[in-house]
């Protein structure tokens, strides 16, 4: 493509023309003329003036900072990641049933729809048209897929479970498996825990992609539910009955305890934790490795970690916290002698 291709496809102001056609994008650093590339972050305008990048995609107030061609557009990034899906369209598959899959005779598949190797589709599921499932894949009884979605090699839908419209689900991922419900039944050393049934669903929205290796369980006796446009990343753990608001999107390695509610447009870092039966409001920002222990009522950024520093200064820093509750007592002790006088 040129830049006018690409500018009739997803608008924009043009400057200029690549003397040859693009064939990809790449960053700053490593693209070459055959590709374009975005400036988003300010931190790297010093870049721009290096990059062999034929061409470049700027915001308004970089308009003029570079004599390559470009398009002007009002977030750079957006339009990036717009221009890569042009250069990287999904792969087409022919509708079809593998001959080694193996398809309940009570299931309903769309023509279009692709079922590949090895897969097990169970009584009274439902396949929508142009649905992709890879290799190997478990769709239980009663669960359904929407259109235009893809289910990569080795994912398990557990049965009653739904997908929404155009879902991405990366393998390993395992949706409907039962909650973590057990109820102690101990006297003494005697006894046991008894196992909860988990009777609830998982259903997840239109557009959501959820990451290799991430685990949602379903509901106790309610559903666990996914709103739409939800992105979880790879290695994340949704507890029963949780519920995920439209546009949240979650990091890698994050754990979130069941029954917890967490609304719309929340941004999650990595490694977060969740204490269970909590609710998160639109809106909030959670730093990577935070522990949230308490509901969170007021949008913006919320951060629970210790900064990294040499180890010889956290060893001092954490001599120092050991003994705060003592220091503590002895303000109070102070502040009651200064109140008597």
């Amino acid at each position: 493509m040129k830049l006018q291709d690409i500018q009739q496809k997803l608008g924009g102001e043009r400057i200029g023309e690549v003397a040859s056609q693009l064939a990809g994008v790449g960053t700053i650093e490593s693209a070459d003329e055959t590709q374009i590339t975005f400036l988003a972050n300010p931190k790297y305008r010093s870049a721009l003036g290096r990059t062999a990048a034929g061409a470049v995609i700027v915001g308004p107030e970089d308009r003029d900072i570079t004599s390559k061609p470009r398009i002007v557009a009002a977030n750079p990034y957006v339009y990036f990641a717009r221009v890569a899906q042009l250069f990287s369209p999904p792969a087409s598959h022919a509708g079809g049933i593998h001959p080694s899959a193996v398809v309940h005779a009570g299931a309903v598949i769309a023509a279009s729809a692709a079922i590949g190797e090895f897969v097990s589709v169970g009584f009274n599921a439902i396949i929508g048209e142009r649905v992709q499932i890879g290799a190997g894949s478990i769709i239980g009884e009663n669960v359904s897929v929407g259109a235009d979605s893809v289910i990569a090699p080795r994912v398990t839908i557990y049965p009653n479970c739904s997908l929404g419209l155009r879902g991405i689900i990366h393998s390993g991922a395992v949706i409907g498996a039962d909650g973590f419900g057990f109820a102690p039944d101990f006297q003494g050393d005697h006894g046991s825990w008894i196992k909860i049934p988990q009777t609830g669903r998982v259903i997840i929205g239109d557009d959501c992609e959820i990451g290799a290796n991430t685990t949602i369980d379903r509901g106790a006796i309610e559903d666990t539910i996914i709103g739409n446009d939800v992105k979880l990343d790879n290695q994340i753990q949704v507890g029963h009955n949780c519920f995920i608001g439209d546009h949240t999107v979650i990091a890698g390695c994050v754990g979130i305890a069941g029954s917890t509610r967490i609304g719309r447009h929340v941004m999650v870092g990595g490694a977060a934790g969740f204490a269970g039966h909590l609710e998160v409001c639109d809106g909030a920002v959670i730093s990577a490795m935070t522990l949230i222990t308490k509901s969170i009522t007021e949008p913006g950024m919320v951060t629970a970690v210790m900064p990294q520093m040499k180890h010889a200064d956290w060893l001092k820093n954490i001599a120092h916290l050991r003994q705060f509750d003592k220091l503590a007592n002895e303000v109070k002790e102070i502040r009651k002698k200064g109140d008597a006088s």
